[in-house]
């Protein structure tokens, strides 16, 4: 199954996607490549790390790299998600990447200064942080107009900085959002000049390590067991599943939802597409930065 191997290399990513084609020689080694199948960057002060770093063992066990540099596809007009011609820029990591931007004119620069301050400053306890703003019932459209912030400064923040996928933001408390935005602001210069670190080996070093806990604290795991059936008490309860003649029991179980479709415990509402991109030239305006 695909979500057992979220973490692969050349020759296993040919075997996936790929009917009897072998990778290209001009791409290298195997060992010069991991590819995860499902990515996800992670945040330098979320919570994920926090747990890793409480964990100790699993800490140890870790390398991790900060990412160099994100990028966001802008248009010149209408925001984000316009038909206007679109250009790449760097996302800004510090004061002076933010000067010379040219994401934002000299004015703009000076209004986004100005509420990035309110942001950092904002203390969710404390009404005399709020600026005169009912930051708890306010939608963040309200709170952005307040600040003169202009379309494309609002796309920007709303999905380079606090990382939503719609445009929904704009009608969803201003708290919530600020909040999306101080821990993009705290994850910066934890690990370096960008807010998302990584596993060098992949998203896969982060199930292993936990794996390699459980085992130290007397827990059992099971690698390549095939999930049979997933047993229910006279009640409708969990209480552990069957692989083929053995049954492990538990209160509570985690597992991805394909396991649970044929027994409507969920129920599907959207689908992810993803690709798996191997480029033969740079993007451009990013040849500043290996991650691209």
């Amino acid at each position: 199954m695909v979500e057992t191997q979220p973490s692969v290399n050349l020759t296993n990513l040919y075997k996936l996607f790929t009917e009897g084609e072998s990778p290209p020689e001009h791409l290298g080694a195997n060992r010069d490549w991991n590819i995860d199948l499902i990515p996800k960057f992670i945040m330098a002060h979320g919570k994920l790390v926090k747990i890793i770093l409480h964990t100790e063992s699993v800490a140890n066990n870790l390398e991790w790299k900060c990412v160099e540099g994100t990028y966001v596809m802008q248009h010149s007009k209408g925001g984000m998600f316009s038909s206007a011609k679109a250009k790449v820029y760097k996302v800004p990591a510090t004061d002076s990447e933010a000067l010379k931007s040219s994401l934002m004119g000299l004015w703009e620069k000076k209004r986004c200064k100005k509420f990035f301050t309110f942001v950092a400053k904002y203390e969710p306890g404390n009404p005399a942080t709020y600026d005169g703003f009912d930051v708890v019932n306010g939608p963040f459209e309200a709170l952005a107009a307040k600040y003169k912030l202009e379309i494309n400064t609002i796309d920007f923040i709303g999905h380079a900085i606090a990382l939503y996928v719609s445009d929904d933001f704009m009608r969803m408390s201003s708290h919530d959002v600020m909040m999306k935005i101080r821990l993009y602001m705290d994850s910066i210069g934890l690990y370096g000049d960008s807010p998302f670190i990584y596993p060098i080996y992949g998203i896969g070093g982060i199930p292993e390590g936990f794996s390699r806990l459980c085992a130290i604290y007397g827990g059992t795991y099971m690698l390549d067991k095939p999930v049979d059936e997933i047993l229910f008490d006279e009640e409708g309860k969990i209480r552990g599943i069957r692989c083929g003649e053995e049954n492990a029991y538990a209160k509570k179980i985690l597992c991805d939802p394909s396991y649970v479709l044929n027994i409507n415990k969920v129920q599907p509402t959207g689908k992810v597409v993803r690709a798996v991109c191997i480029l033969n030239h740079t993007i451009p305006e990013t040849k500043e930065s290996s991650s691209c």
